[in-house]
């Protein structure tokens, strides 16, 4: 299974209407939605916010395509197209228009809607998907050094730390990486 590296944003102009993409790799249909909220509250005053998400979340898949008020199977569906085409899960994508005062007629619509997913997709990089998971770690000061080298050397992303009597971090890792965390001496972890 793939999806994309990182988070990205690509634009384009098609006769004078302004088209920005946004791609985002999520984990979950709360993630998915969540950023296409985001990404709206963005752009309260663009045309439209059309959206597509492909995710597998606890063994279902969710695929979800919205062409926000353009007409039918114009933009979300081309949008969606595109993922299954490029073989890609696990990422949401939305693209933000500008109308720009020239029609583009459905088909210029649905090359547009599609373009806008394409290049998204491409800047943010196709890799192959690796299961992450959350986690809450809570440990002794002296320990920080060792939990920092081995979520870094892993490509784990820490998410929050908190400094109070012991240390806390919240963290998103592969599930062998967390049970390299779990070989620290003084170490609580668990998922979240």
């Amino acid at each position: 299974m793939n999806t994309i590296a990182r988070e990205c944003m690509i634009e384009f102009e098609e006769k004078k209407s302004k088209f920005i993409g946004y791609v985002k790799p999520v984990s979950t249909k709360g993630e998915a939605e969540e950023f296409i909220s985001t990404i709206k509250m963005m752009h309260p005053s663009a045309t439209h916010n059309c959206s597509a998400y492909k995710v597998f979340d606890d063994g279902q898949e969710y695929f979800k395509v919205d062409d926000d008020g353009e007409p039918g199977g114009t933009a979300g569906k081309p949008m969606g197209e595109i993922l299954n085409l490029l073989e890609v899960d696990n990422l949401v994508v939305v693209a933000t228009r500008y109308f720009g005062g020239v029609k583009l007629g459905a088909g210029g619509l649905v090359r547009n809607y599609a373009k806008t997913a394409k290049l998204a997709v491409q800047e943010a990089g196709i890799v192959e998907y690796i299961e992450r998971k959350k986690y809450v770690l809570d440990f002794a000061y002296d320990r920080v050094n060792e939990v920092d080298s081995v979520i870094s050397s892993e490509g784990g992303e820490v998410l929050e730390k908190e400094y109070l009597d012991r240390v806390t971090y919240r963290v998103s890792v592969e599930k062998g990486t967390a049970e390299k965390l779990r070989e620290i001496r003084d170490i609580v972890i668990f998922e979240i």
